[in-house]
């Protein structure tokens, strides 16, 4: 057997031998070093090879909004690539789906999870205070995401859409398509279905702040309920509609 061959035979019997034995903790502290402390596993039992914990998601101040099981399988062809690849099952009703994980980046792929519609509020801080009600469908084909990047494509569904600040519930069904290039991306949203009518544009590139421009209508029948409402989050414009601007 070449020399070659005996090395990496090796290193497969060490990094096997590693995570078999390495305690789950150490998967939160990759997480966190790529989300930049947005995501951690509390409470995380077991080992890097099988394990189980409460998925925290963090709002740009540190406060937790969703908490969610989770629980990861190691699937070992992968780590004579130094990666460590996982079949995850979050919560319910999701499925399992393949996440990848190296000290610089998580790759995802074939996710369909369902999540409550405050995880808004923490992607966008400007929606935190409404009280958003509702769920949100996230799908997603491939993502990277690295500290400073993303690449890949994903799909956000908020349905059943209200806030309880809002005299009229639900306000519509509500679709969110996010395209990242590496170093930039953009971000579309469109009206499914619904008396408030959305739509918006966005864009990012590597090293600025992010920009989303929302435009929202409303039909006659329900302009007087739902005008003060918009009021609180948006600027009303010459036509009649109203400018967001998220940050």
């Amino acid at each position: 057997m070449k020399r070659w061959h005996l090395f990496a035979f090796g290193l497969g019997i060490y990094l096997l031998a590693l995570v078999v034995t390495a305690p789950a903790t150490w998967a939160d502290a990759m997480l966190q070093n790529v989300s930049g402390g947005r995501l951690q596993l509390a409470d995380a039992r077991g080992s890097l090879w099988s394990g189980s914990a409460q998925l925290l998601i963090r709002d740009a101040a540190g406060r937790i909004g969703v908490a969610t099981p989770l629980a990861w399988r190691l699937r070992p062809a992968t780590l004579l690539r130094a990666r460590l690849a996982y079949a995850v099952d979050l919560g319910a009703p999701s499925r399992s789906f393949p996440v990848t994980l190296s000290w610089s980046r998580i790759e995802l792929a074939h996710v369909d999870i369902v999540l409550p519609a405050v995880t808004l509020g923490y992607v966008a801080p400007k929606l935190a205070s409404l009280e958003l009600s509702g769920e949100v469908h996230l799908q997603i084909q491939d993502l990277v995401i690295g500290r400073h990047s993303l690449r890949g494509d994903a799909t956000l569904q908020w349905l059943h859409a209200g806030s309880a600040l809002s005299p009229v519930s639900p306000l519509g069904n509500y679709q969110l398509r996010l395209v990242g290039a590496g170093d930039g991306g953009r971000v579309t949203l469109t009206t499914l279905k619904g008396p408030l009518q959305l739509r918006g544009q966005g864009s990012w590139a590597e090293g600025g702040a992010p920009a989303f421009a929302v435009n929202a209508t409303v039909p006659a029948e329900y302009r007087q309920r739902l005008e003060p409402f918009l009021r609180l989050i948006a600027v009303k414009q010459v036509d009649g509609s109203f400018a967001m601007q998220l940050q």
